[in-house]
């Protein structure tokens, strides 16, 4: 029985994908390894969002290459975004079996049983698929589920593929192709065979996820076809939880802003990856929208749903930002006071306008920049977290903590984790924690949960 591991870089799309290729491996007859270590297969699962992931990508694959000198047989490959991007130039690595793109990953199953079975030719073949396949969007289905006490609590859920937006800055319409939703009845379906096995929370994936449907699906009452599906998910039985990500701030319409009100299971948070405060900034990405846009949009979300967490994207370092481009960044921050922040510093990505812009920024520019946005964020974090000490939060446990795993983990509704003294009869149930004390990144429970 052949061994793969799969090494994942990148977003919770690219966390989505790896576990379908892994449970399609295992259904037919695979075994998913926990490390590289003695496997027959290595496949890295990759993303092009940034230079930096690339760059990872390539050198884990050179070390790679340096393994399969002792081991011949060991078959090495990419699949996912920069897969899609690159293509045939990653066969310049003579170590490299196979590159399959984004709309291709259930056919690596077939690909490995064709790699393996070549192993005695004298000249094995090696593989690269990065073709368009209409129907992709329905094939990342499958999820890797335990039983017992390694079932899954939470779970994502792939509800689309691709985008069309082209933001200047962005490679993934490239690599993830255009738009393809899937059906209603089949995601819901999906839902139901996840909470069967014990899932209590699900995350809709996609890369513009509130754009789901919008081709094919028309409005029904107002309501679009993201939050027809968000009503129709929230009457399954047994399910505690939705969530969903990432949202364009333009997709966030009254019906959603009504969905946050009206749908008891809708977590109240909300991820609006703004990118930048400075109004000349984002017409220059191509963001379709301005920063009092922006505001008013987390002004509405706040009074639908009172303590709604929200989270932000922010990219520093754009293609001609100036210092005063910069500092409306800052104040949106210290403005909206952000319950988390990604902040990225510009990343050029070939074939994206951006890229070719006069005025790029030096690395030292975008670094200070970036610091000075993080203090910003740690200083908010550090206040918000302390002022939630002493108070109770629902927590959905999911399991033992990576870091500490004499403890147990669990994530309040507005997306905080939250570790504690407990045990595996824990996992899976939704407690009420006393905080006791806080870090930047991290809530402490009260102790005596375990004698619940």
């Amino acid at each position: 029985m052949k061994t793969v591991y799969i090494k994942t870089y990148g977003c919770q799309m690219n966390e989505r994908d790896s576990e379908a290729v892994a449970s399609m491996l295992r259904d037919r007859g695979y075994t998913i390894a926990s490390s590289e270590l003695g496997a027959d297969v290595i496949l890295l699962n990759t993303c092009s969002v940034r230079d930096l992931a690339e760059q990872k990508a390539l050198g884990k694959m050179g070390m790679l290459a340096k393994l399969k000198k002792r081991n011949p047989d060991l078959v090495l490959g990419y699949m996912g975004c920069m897969a899609q991007s690159r293509g045939e130039e990653l066969l310049d690595n003579p170590a490299v079996d196979l590159v399959v793109g984004t709309q291709r990953f259930h056919r690596v199953p077939d690909y490995l049983d064709q790699l393996l079975a070549s192993e005695d030719l004298e000249q094995p073949f090696r593989v690269v698929d990065i073709a368009e396949d209409p129907g992709s969007e329905s094939t990342i289905r499958d999820h890797v589920l335990g039983t017992n006490g390694d079932r899954q609590v939470v779970a994502f859920v792939s509800i689309m593929q691709g985008c069309d937006m082209y933001c200047t800055f962005c490679i993934v319409p490239h690599t993830r192709g255009k738009e393809r939703s899937r059906p209603i009845a089949e995601i819901v379906e999906e839902v139901e065979r996840l909470v069967a096995h014990g899932v209590r929370e699900v995350t809709f994936l996609g890369q513009i996820v509130t754009s789901y449907g919008r081709k094919d699906i028309p409005k029904k009452n107002g309501r679009s076809a993201f939050v027809q599906l968000l009503e129709t998910v929230h009457e399954v039985s047994g399910l505690e939880r939705i969530r969903f990500t990432a949202p364009h701030p333009k997709g966030l319409g009254d019906d959603l802003v009504a969905a946050y009100r009206e749908l008891p299971k809708l977590c109240e948070h909300a991820h609006l990856p703004v990118q930048s405060g400075s109004d000349r900034i984002l017409r220059a990405m191509k963001r379709g929208y301005s920063r009092a846009w922006f505001l008013r949009i987390v002004e509405k979300l706040r009074a639908a749903r009172p303590g709604i967490a929200v989270s932000t994207d922010i990219i520093v370092g754009f293609p001609g930002e100036t210092e005063e481009d910069f500092e409306q960044t800052a104040s949106l921050m210290r403005e909206v006071k952000f319950d988390q922040a990604y902040i990225f510093k510009y990343s050029t990505r070939r074939d994206t306008p951006a890229a070719a812009m006069p005025n790029q920024l030096s690395d030292e520019v975008k670094e200070k920049r970036n610091q000075a946005a993080l203090q910003i964020l740690n200083d908010h974090l550090a206040r918000e977290n302390q002022r939630l000490v002493g108070q109770t939060v629902e927590v959905l446990v999911e399991g033992r903590s990576d870091k500490k795993p004499q403890r147990m983990f669990g994530r309040t509704r507005t997306n905080k984790g939250v570790v504690f003294d407990g045990n595996q009869r824990h996992k899976g149930q939704l407690l009420q924690l006393r905080i006791e004390r806080a870090t930047l990144t991290t809530l402490y429970g009260d102790p005596t949960i375990h004698n619940l």
